[in-house]
């Protein structure tokens, strides 16, 4: 995970009041002269009666409303109380008054449920989506705002969710419900024909040196799992990409003596490439037909990963970062307006979960994962001193 810089922090943090949020901020503060800010209202969802106990005895002691509070969460009622509807009334609230400090970029410290409702409520998202944009302990999730004018609601993209210390997709992770079924989309390595500084590539060209080093990062990530399947576009670099994470994986069990090679099934998909639209489509066009095509590349990978007799089934997802943002959008059942509201990089991943099924809510666990790349990352946190990003 990165540091961050002071230039790169430019001088606020805000906080909760609760212990663990205030040790883990002074550690990140360090020696900077500024003070840290504690926010009433970025404490944890408060949760009434059910607060303190052990999940068997709410269980136990309230049986209907830990029965809803497991299963309907958003309409959840306790003493009288919408814990996670006041939870999101709180977010809305922290965000009126982040907003008004007039440096660049403030770090808020927080925990998992409040800092949930923090990006939901950045991009428009209600009480429905509890627990579905998933925060892990030390996680980094990071919003950008590009101001528009005086009056006019800023430009709200959220550039990274929950960016961990550790792998995102290794076994024993704390964080969400456990699942046996996942989709991982991988943003293909940076091609020769990329143009810098974009996410909608339009080249069809095989992958730089840069491009080779990010697949084999990717390859090795995915090491921490079983992979039943890649599925990649046509365009050179996605093939690239999906044959570095092939051959990885198969070969990862003939490390010892015993080699016993294992099958990963590949197959190419071109609704996972973008370039014919970037490249003829009319640029108010773009969106449509990217977000058209990039749902039936959406229920793809669904029935995919409903094929089979697997107990555990894992389907890599290879492509154009274009058309990922898009199936964000279709997995999170928004509108294509919705694209601008998400950001991702060559080289990154973004993972979701279905611990009920590929008919249930895809659960996000992260969306443009880069830390597995190193040096080979743009930071997760940028000067903007350069830049009109708050």
């Amino acid at each position: 995970m990165n540091d961050y810089t002071e230039k790169e922090m430019d001088s606020r943090l805000a906080k909760s009041p609760l212990i663990r949020s205030k040790r883990t901020a002074e550690i990140i503060w360090g020696s900077r002269g500024e003070k840290i800010i504690t926010e009433y209202d970025l404490r944890e969802i408060d949760l009434y009666s059910f607060q303190g106990l052990l999940k068997n005895e709410g269980k136990a002691k309230y049986g209907a409303a830990y029965r809803q509070w497991q299963i309907d969460a958003a309409n959840f009622n306790i003493d009288g109380h919408y814990p996670v509807r006041e939870l999101w009334e709180r977010a809305r609230n922290c965000w009126t008054k982040i907003l008004a400090h007039e440096s660049k970029s403030v770090l808020v410290v927080a925990h998992n449920a409040v800092n949930q409702a923090l990006v939901a409520t950045a991009i428009g998202l209600g009480t429905e989506y509890f627990r579905v944009l998933l925060q892990s302990n030390c996680g980094v999730s990071v919003l950008d705002f590009t101001p528009k004018p005086e009056g006019a609601s800023p430009d709200i993209c959220l550039n990274r969710l929950n960016q961990t210390p550790s792998s995102p997709i290794a076994a024993g992770s704390s964080v969400g419900r456990k699942t046996n079924m996942r989709i991982i989309l991988v943003s293909n390595g940076v091609s020769e024909s990329n143009q810098e500084g974009s996410i909608l590539y339009s080249g069809d060209g095989p992958m730089n040196m840069l491009g080779i080093i990010q697949a084999q990062k990717i390859a090795e990530l995915l090491l921490d799992v079983k992979v039943n399947t890649v599925i990649s576009g046509t365009s050179t670099a996605s093939v690239e990409t999906a044959n570095a994470i092939s051959r990885v994986q198969e070969a990862a069990d003939c490390l010892g003596a015993d080699c016993v090679p294992r099958y990963v099934e590949m197959n190419q998909m071109q609704d996972l490439d973008v370039e014919n639209i970037l490249n003829q489509s009319k640029k108010d066009e773009v969106t449509t037909e990217i977000w058209n095509q990039s749902g039936k590349a959406w229920k793809y990978l669904l029935d995919e990963l409903n094929k089979g007799s697997d107990s555990e089934k894992l389907v890599v997802a290879v492509g154009n970062p274009a058309v990922h943002i898009a199936m964000m959008g279709h997995c999170l059942t928004l509108s294509k307006e919705s694209t601008v509201s998400f950001h991702l990089d060559a080289g990154s991943i973004s993972v979701v979960d279905f611990p009920d099924g590929p008919t249930g809510q895809g659960i996000i666990r992260c969306i443009n994962y880069t830390a597995h790349l190193g040096r080979w990352s743009i930071p997760i946190t940028r000067s903007t001193l350069d830049d009109e990003e708050f």
